[in-house]
C-alpha cells in the first residue's frame, strides 16, 4: 500500500509520529520517502538518533509549522500521502492561550489543506480527538472545527484524486501527558490525585491509532469521521492498576473537563453508519449517499438517537486487563 509512495507526517516528532514511522518501515521497506515535519530542532534531532537518515534512506527530517502555508508547501511537493498530527492539545494550556490553540489547529489545518490541493497529494488523514464530540473546552472546539475543515475540503477537490478524511479515538495509552504516566511518575507521593471517583475515559494504543490511519488511508472515501470500536476505563481503576498501595485523593473536576468522554453524538446518529471494526460519520451535503456508502461498504445505519460515550460503552477494561495493557504498552515503566 505505502510502498512506492511519499509520505508527510505533520507532528511527526510525537508519540503517535513516532509509532506511525516505526509501523511504516516495519510493513512497508519500499517506501520512498517519509517526511518527518514538525518545528522542534530538539526533538527531530532525538527523533534521529533512533531512526538515523543513514540507516533509513526514505527518511526526510523538515523543519517546519503548520502556521506557515509557504513551508508547508514546499514540504509537500512529491508526496503522495499526508497524515496530519500535528495540534496544540494541552486543555489548560489552550484555555489560557486561546489564539494560539486556533492558530495552530483551526489555521494550521486550512492552511494544509489549501496547501494539499495545490499540490499532487492523494490522500490525506487528519487525526482528531473525543473531544471534538460536543466539545465544552476550546482545544475540542478547534478540533471540531479542524474536522469540519477537513470534511469540507473535498467538496471542493474537483476532478483530482484527493481524498480527505478523518480518525477519531480516545486517549492513548502512555501517550505524553496522559493520565498513566502521571500517575507513575506519582507512585513514591503515597497519593493519587482523582478529579472525580465516576470518571471513565476510552483507552486506544498507539498501535491501534496506527492501524486505523493505515487502514484509512486504504478504505477511506473521503469526509468520514471514523471512529474506532474501543474499551473504556475508570480513573479510579487506571490508579489501583498503577499503584495500588497509594491513597486516591478526589480533588475535583477541572474546568473544561468532562465525566464521560463523547466520540459519537445522538445529533451524529443520522447520518452514522457501523463497519463493524469501526463508527464512520458520513458527510452531509451530497458527496455521496448513505445508501451507496452502505452498498459498497457492508456497514450499516445506526438507530436513530445512538451514541457512543465512554460511560455508556458496554465493553469495560478490569484493573489487571490495565495493567496488563500498561505492562505492555507504557515502554519502560512496566508495573511490578
Amino acid at each position: 500500500m505505502l510502498n512506492n509512495k511519499s509520505i508527510l507526517i505533520t507532528g511527526g516528532t510525537g508519540s503517535f509520529g513516532k509509532a506511525f514511522v516505526k509501523t511504516v518501515l516495519e510493513r512497508f521497506p519500499q517506501v520512498r520517502r517519509l517526511v518527518i515535519f514538525s518545528r522542534d530542532e530538539l526533538k527531530q534531532f532525538e527523533m534521529a538518533q533512533v531512526f538515523p537518515e543513514k540507516d533509513y534512506p526514505a527518511i526526510r527530517y523538515f523543519i517546519g509549522d503548520v502556521r506557515d502555508e509557504q513551508r508547508l508547501r514546499r514540504a509537500l511537493e512529491g508526496i503522495d500521502i499526508v497524515v496530519h498530527a500535528a495540534a496544540l492539545k494541552q486543555v489548560p494550556a489552550a484555555e489560557y492561550n486561546p489564539f494560539e490553540c486556533i492558530k495552530t489547529n483551526i489555521l494550521g489545518a486550512q492552511n494544509l489543506i489549501e496547501a494539499c490541493l495545490d499540490s499532487k497529494v492523494t490522500r490525506v488523514v487528519a487525526l482528531s480527538t473525543d473531544k471534538a464530540a460536543a466539545p465544552i473546552n476550546l482545544y475540542g472546539a478547534t478540533k471540531l472545527a479542524s474536522d469540519k475543515l477537513f470534511v469540507a475540503a473535498n467538496n471542493v477537490r474537483g476532478n483530482r484524486d484527493l481524498r480527505f478524511s478523518v480518525v477519531r479515538y480516545g486517549n492513548v495509552m502512555g501517550s505524553r501527558g496522559s493520565v498513566i504516566p502521571f500517575f507513575i511518575g506519582r507512585r513514591s507521593s503515597g497519593a493519587l490525585p482523582i478529579t472525580d471517583p465516576n470518571m471513565t475515559r476510552f483507552n486506544i494504543s498507539l498501535q491501534e491509532g496506527v492501524d486505523m490511519v493505515l487502514w484509512s488511508i486504504e478504505n477511506a472515501w473521503g469526509g468520514e469521521v471514523l471512529v474506532p470500536k474501543i474499551p473504556s476505563y475508570r480513573i479510579t481503576d487506571v490508579a489501583t492498576a498503577v499503584a495500588p498501595e497509594c491513597r486516591q485523593e478526589i480533588i475535583g473536576i477541572r474546568p473544561g473537563e468532562k465525566v464521560h468522554e463523547e466520540m459519537i453524538t445522538a445529533s451524529d446518529s443520522f447520518n452514522t453508519v457501523d463497519m463493524g471494526r469501526y463508527f464512520a460519520i458520513l458527510p452531509v451535503g451530497g458527496q455521496y449517499s448513505t445508501e451507496d456508502y452502505c452498498r459498497q461498504t457492508g456497514a450499516t445505519p445506526v438507530e436513530p438517537g445512538f451514541a457512543y460515550d465512554s460511560g455508556s460503552n458496554p465493553d469495560f477494561l478490569s484493573v489487571e486487563q490495565l495493567r496488563a495493557l500498561i505492562d505492555t504498552h507504557v515502554v519502560g515503566q512496566a508495573i511490578d
